[in-house]
């Protein structure tokens, strides 16, 4: 039975996507992602997949489907403008419905930045509505019971970004490993775990957060530094316009800091600085390299800093910004 008692609506999706009706939608390399309509209403249904759309062989739980719709349940009772609506689960197929929301209406913020639509005040709301999410489940026993997803986030996050990254730089395995340890042994709030602007959404009333399949009670550190480690991945992207994404990254590092109540800010702030640069180099040479980063300068820039970072740590995220801006010979010393 649906959230909304509708039992024939629930049935009804459930029925359409497996027959494999609906419109595919793009969405990533874990799920199949489907606009299926009815009664002339859509809806978007979700589905998530035993082996991951990449080259190398990977392959994670399918039971992440439901840690997905747990967490938007979640955010959603915090920040009900920031997730779409959870409609419908089937989890013992591994699916759920949620409302639609067009595009037209809701661009990707990836799209955006790529384009140079490039608002800085976006980018702190994004850091602004993370920490509300944060600082709601942070200390809370049963969130950690309801996210106890050890299974589920290491094969899907430390293991492809950081581990395997290690194969490809034997000198900094040990340090990668720490990075992947330190990251599951700390146990402190819900995590999405994939907060990147491609799941992102820009509404009317601010970002709408998309994809928490990676869903885990963790390291909040982590959720600061992957989305942080994606505005510096545009500046090799589109270099034109790198100043502004180093604006951006400012901008939401300071107002999810200003959130963070829960623990002290520089030892968060610490734990985020030093696994970014290991994020870094997972996004060139682990097992899910950053699709649009593929000319072999562009790749040797990334690791470059990256390894300079992992190998010499610093404790802030300004010193961390600072060091790509001096590395990639960006004008910008304030972020």
């Amino acid at each position: 039975m649906s959230e909304l008692g509708e039992p024939d609506f629930a049935r009804g999706v459930a029925d359409l996507t497996a027959a494999g009706a609906g419109q595919p939608l793009p969405g990533g390399v874990s799920s199949d992602i489907r606009l299926v309509e009815l009664d002339g209403v859509r809806y978007c249904v979700k589905q998530a997949l035993p082996r991951l759309k990449v080259q190398a062989e990977w392959r994670a739980p399918v039971e992440r489907n439901h840690s997905e719709a747990e967490w938007l349940r979640v955010a959603g009772d915090i920040v009900p403008e920031a997730v779409p609506r959870v409609l419908y689960e089937d989890r013992s197929a591994g699916l759920f419905v949620m409302e639609y929301l067009p595009p037209a209406s809701y661009p990707i913020w990836k799209e955006q930045l790529r384009d140079g639509l490039i608002v800085v005040a976006a980018a702190a709301m994004v850091g602004r509505q993370l920490a509300r999410i944060h600082a709601a489940t942070a200390g809370r026993a049963d969130m950690a019971r309801r996210f106890a997803t050890d299974h589920i986030f290491y094969p899907i996050r430390p293991e492809p970004y950081l581990i395997a990254t290690g194969a490809a730089h034997p000198d900094l395995a040990s340090r990668l490993r720490d990075l992947s340890d330190a990251t599951m042994r700390t146990r402190i709030a819900l995590v999405h775990g994939d907060i990147s602007p491609k799941n992102i959404l820009m509404g009317e009333r601010g970002p709408v957060f998309l994809d928490a399949e990676c869903a885990w009670y963790g390291d909040p550190a982590f959720d600061l530094a992957f989305v942080l480690n994606h505005l510096l991945l545009k500046c090799v992207w589109r270099p034109q316009w790198s100043v502004r994404y180093l604006e951006c990254y400012a901008a939401l590092r300071d107002a999810y800091l200003e959130g963070v109540d829960w623990e002290s800010r520089a030892g968060l702030e610490m734990r985020a600085a030093h696994l970014l640069p290991g994020l870094l180099l997972g996004r060139v040479d682990g097992r899910s390299p950053v699709e649009y980063i593929t000319g072999d300068a562009d790749r040797e820039q990334v690791r470059h800093v990256a390894r300079v970072l992992l190998l010499k740590p610093v404790d802030t995220l300004r010193a961390v910004s600072t060091t790509w801006a001096g590395r990639a010979g960006i004008g910008f010393d304030s972020a």
